[in-house]
């Protein structure tokens, strides 16, 4: 397969190690790059909470949609898409591989695979989000079970974004939302992906150990300091998890011993349900976290392909 088909895709939980894969197998295959496929890791400023590689990290090899979005901007996987195939049309264009690289399951997809999205009405969103901050999250949950149980059922009730969203395409298209999801059949002929499998036990230390050293670096400090950059206000960053607890907590709701030990809750209920939805992608070739040829093994099953 020719360099300028390939695409090489790391996935798998958080915590699991794909950022410290990607950046060396982009490494050691020479002309590659890492382009980023997290969601929250678009956003300037989200570092500690989102376990962004750092600027001397990202100084190993390029790396692409990093800080791209202010914290007040609304993320739109949409235009995500748009983004991040053109970042892999200029790799391909310049005969060097995109290392795809991130645990956010549809922004992967929306990247990789014939995923449509459906048009967008504002005014319409608009009512939605009105009615969702009037009746709250539970209750517009439980219309979307109503209208589409099979979105309602894939659909977290406090992913407020994803509810509004699903209400507004099953108005504009008559359709149920998940409908639009297309196959697990990818564009680039050449995609390898690669996913690291942890054992439950030793991923729910790694999570909790992670939310320790955030905690340790600054996070809550971090997150103080977006206020001004209104976080608060944006749909989608103040519902990143660790942004969202202590949000809470700088409002005086929570205690920070709780922020965090719900981040550590969170995070696991978030992990699982990643590791749930990338085993069900049978294009998946799964490696040991802690193999001791962890590299070579995805070196060579990338050139294998």
């Amino acid at each position: 397969m020719s360099v300028r088909e390939t695409v090489v895709a790391v996935v798998g939980p958080t915590a699991s190690g794909k950022s410290s894969l990607a950046v060396r197998i982009a490494q050691r295959l020479g002309d590659a790059e890492v382009v980023n496929v997290d969601s929250m890791q678009l956003y300037r400023h989200m570092d500690i909470g989102t376990a962004k590689p750092t600027a001397a990290e990202r100084a190993v090899v390029p790396h692409h949609l990093f800080d791209v979005l202010d914290v007040a901007d609304t993320a739109s996987v949409a235009e995500f898409q748009q983004q991040a195939r053109a970042v892999v049309a200029d790799c391909h264009a310049r005969g060097v591989v995109p290392v795809l690289v991130g645990g956010s399951a549809l922004y992967v997809r929306a990247v990789l695979d014939r995923l449509d999205f459906p048009g967008t009405d504002p005014a319409v969103r608009q009512r939605w989000a009105d009615e969702l901050e009037r009746r709250g999250s539970r209750a517009m949950h439980d219309e979307l079970a109503r209208r589409d149980p099979a979105a309602a059922a894939q659909i977290q009730p406090t992913n407020d974004r994803r509810i509004v969203r699903a209400l507004e395409v099953g108005e504009l298209t008559g359709r149920p939302f998940v409908a639009t999801m297309p196959p697990l059949e990818s564009i680039y002929p050449g995609l390898t992906m690669l996913g690291l499998d942890v054992p439950r036990d030793v991923l729910e230390v790694r999570l909790a150990d992670r939310v320790d050293q955030m905690w340790a670096d600054g996070f809550v400090d971090e997150v103080r300091g977006l206020l001004a950059d209104g976080i608060e206000d944006s749909l989608t960053a103040s519902r990143a998890l660790g942004y969202q607890q202590i949000l809470a907590f700088l409002r005086g709701e929570i205690s920070e011993d709780e922020a965090r030990a719900d981040t550590v809750t969170g995070t696991r209920k978030f992990a699982r349900r990643q590791d749930r939805l990338f085993r069900k992608d049978p294009r998946i070739h799964w490696l040991p976290h802690d193999a001791d040829d962890l590299l070579e093994r995805a070196v060579a099953t990338v050139l294998s392909q």
